[in-house]
């Protein structure tokens, strides 16, 4: 009887056992894969190529009020020169981006930044011209009434730019996802990110301009606002130094544009720009 009972428990013994190790042998292993973003901080820079819309323009002052249509821009992006692109002394040159932030859930993060593009009116270029021109001084050629006259700018007229820079500084929200937490995949070596982002600012040109015969200016002011849509893939290299690579599109409202040395003559635009960003940075957990 003893035998018979001794018999039995071994068997029951022997079956957990097997039926324990059949079930670690056969239950997969599981890892969490969901990328842990919240309480981290990031920063970078980098440069930027830009487009702009063409754009309506009023100039007044005391002796004029007139308006140019159509006004074509172009950014001035630095040719390549490794002693001017990486050389603190020379970082305002280039057109650049630069922008700090905050990681406040794992796929959402508030940032601000800037962005420093270059606004430069083509030098001689064919518009409308529509108001008048009234001023006080015998060797100007520009005097008159203009109802939608065509006009052909050149230097001697006006030379406008925005050109240390447009300025546009920014506040963003944005939405990132890492692809390897869907496709399951252990991103500790290499992330793959996509973002998007929703910004809105103002604008603190230092505008260089030369408008009929008055005296040249050229001085920060703070002129308007804007706002901006960016999309971009960034990739995020042992958990913490990342190039991103966005577009970037929005709207400029500029409605007081210091043009001379006067504060009764201003300037008035708006127009739309399209940006092209590549950028180097670090990301770092700080808050648990």
């Amino acid at each position: 009887m003893y035998k018979a009972l001794f018999v039995c428990i071994l068997l029951s013994i022997s079956g957990s056992s097997y039926s324990q190790k059949k079930q670690i042998e056969t239950t997969p292993l599981k890892f969490n894969f969901k990328t842990q973003n919240k309480g981290k901080f990031y920063f970078y820079w980098g440069w930027n190529k830009a487009q702009y819309s063409y754009s309506d323009i009023q100039f007044k002052g005391n002796d004029y009020n007139f308006t140019l249509y159509d006004v074509a821009a172009e950014d001035r992006q630095t040719p390549w020169d490794p002693g001017v692109y990486l050389n603190p002394g020379s970082i305002t040159i280039p057109q650049t981006v630069a922008r700090i932030g905050y990681y406040f859930h794992d796929n959402w993060n508030l940032s601000v930044g800037v962005d420093h593009m270059k606004y430069v009116m083509v030098d001689v270029q064919g518009v409308t011209i529509d108001g008048y021109i009234d001023i006080q001084d015998p060797s100007t050629q520009f005097n008159g009434v203009y109802n939608n006259a065509p006009l052909i700018i050149d230097e001697d007229f006006l030379q406008f730019e925005h050109t240390d820079g447009l300025n546009y500084v920014n506040l963003e929200i944005s939405r990132v996802d890492n692809i390897g937490d869907y496709f399951k995949w252990d991103s500790k070596k290499i992330q793959v990110n996509i973002l998007e982002a929703f910004g809105a600012g103002f604008l603190y040109p230092k505008t260089n301009s030369t408008l009929l015969s008055k005296e040249r200016y050229d001085d920060f002011h703070l002129s308007g606002f804007g706002v901006s849509f960016k999309g971009g893939i960034n990739l995020t290299f042992l958990e913490h130094f990342f190039v991103q690579g966005e577009i970037k599109t929005g709207y400029i409202n500029m409605s007081d544009i210091r043009t001379t040395t006067s504060d009764v003559d201003s300037a008035s635009q708006e127009f739309f720009f399209f940006q092209r960003n590549i950028s180097f940075g670090y990301i770092f957990q700080l808050v648990k």
